[in-house]
C-alpha cells in the first residue's frame, strides 16, 4: 500500500495528501503502465528501453502552467538527441489530451494519461488523493532505468528549471 503524506502541499489553499514516496536519484526508476492518445497500453520505461527519458508529471493540460510547461518540452525535444524522449504525464482522459495536443500543436514530446490506474502517480510519488491530479514534478531516467534527476516543484503553480532539467538529460546521455 502506498504511503499517504498529508500536508506537503496546498490545492486550493488546503493541504493536500500525496500517495506515495519520492523517487530519488540514483535509485531504480520504477516502471509504470499509462495510456496513450488513442487508448493504447503503454509501458512508460520499458517501452523506451535504451533512451534517457524526461519524464514531467502534471497536474492538467487545461491549466496555463502545464500547458506552458508542455509546450515548452515540445519546443526542447525538437533540439534534442532522438535518444532523449519526453514523455508529459498527467490524469487527464486520453481524448481530452489529443483534442489539446491537437490544438497546441503539441507532437515531439508523448502525452500519456495515467488516469485509469495513477499507477505511474503512486510510484513517483505524485499522486494528489483529494484531486487525483498529479503533483507537479520532472524527473530524468537514465538508459540505465536509473533515477538520474528528480525535482517535485513545492507549489502546483512553479515551473521546473528547463535548463537544469536539458541538462541532466544531456549528462545521462553521456
Amino acid at each position: 500500500m502506498p504511503t499517504g503524506r498529508f500536508g506537503l502541499i496546498k490545492v486550493g489553499g488546503k493541504d493536500a495528501t500525496v500517495i506515495g514516496d519520492d523517487v530519488k536519484v540514483g535509485q531504480a526508476a520504477p516502471d509504470f503502465t499509462v495510456h496513450t492518445l488513442d487508448w493504447s497500453v503503454k509501458r512508460g520505461l520499458a517501452d523506451t528501453a535504451g533512451k534517457v527519458r524526461i519524464i514531467a508529471a502534471v497536474p492538467s493540460l487545461d491549466t496555463d502552467v502545464c500547458d506552458r510547461e508542455t509546450r515548452r518540452f515540445n519546443q526542447e525535444a525538437a533540439a534534442l538527441s532522438k535518444d532523449i524522449v519526453i514523455e508529459v504525464i498527467s490524469t487527464d482522459l486520453p481524448y481530452t489530451q489529443k483534442r489539446w495536443c491537437g490544438a497546441a500543436g503539441v507532437d515531439q514530446v508523448m502525452v500519456l494519461s495515467d488516469h485509469m490506474a495513477a499507477e505511474f502517480s503512486e510510484k513517483y510519488g505524485v499522486l494528489i488523493m483529494e484531486r487525483r491530479i498529479c503533483r507537479r514534478a520532472v524527473f530524468v531516467i537514465g538508459r540505465d532505468n536509473k533515477v538520474a534527476y528528480a525535482a517535485y516543484m513545492p507549489v502546483l503553480g512553479d515551473e521546473p528549471n528547463y535548463a537544469e532539467v536539458i541538462g541532466a538529460a544531456k549528462k545521462a546521455l553521456g
